[in-house]
């Protein structure tokens, strides 16, 4: 199998189970915002604790990363710009009840609404790459 075969059906299988746990449907999103159902949440922990380990046995057996440099996992430092951030990125995944792989599994599944929400997130992150260019220290 060719390495963008793996990768698209990667990505398909990754899109089907999202759709199956829940992470593609507004009120399983809106019951985990509301703690209400936190199963979503718990789904959520389980992977960035999966993929924590996954990339730390990796890096510890010698493993490259992309372009044959080694894996570096740094600490990004919390600042004003972090959590206006991430202040952003949650009220928006709470109104649109998606996040960036979700959206795609809710397109995947036939919600013409996330077209919407992709849309917005193509044009927060030009605007990001707009802004970043003129004023290089906002990062």
């Amino acid at each position: 199998m060719s390495r963008k075969l793996f990768f698209l059906a990667s990505g398909f299988y990754f899109g089907f189970v999202l759709s199956r746990v829940g992470a593609s449907n507004y009120q399983v999103i809106f019951r985990m915002f509301t703690a209400e159902d936190l199963h979503l949440a718990w789904v959520i922990l389980s992977a960035i604790i999966v993929a924590n380990l996954g990339m730390r046995y990796l890096k510890m057996k010698g493993n490259l990363g992309r372009g044959g440099k080694p894996i570096e996992i740094k600490e990004k430092k919390l600042g004003r710009l972090s959590i206006i951030g991430a202040a952003i990125f949650g009220i928006g995944w709470g109104m649109a009840g998606a996040c960036p792989g979700t959206v795609l599994a809710q397109i995947g599944e036939g919600k013409i609404l996330a077209l919407f929400t992709f849309s917005g997130m193509l044009f927060g992150t030009y605007l990001y790459g707009y802004l970043l260019a003129r004023w290089p220290k906002i990062n």
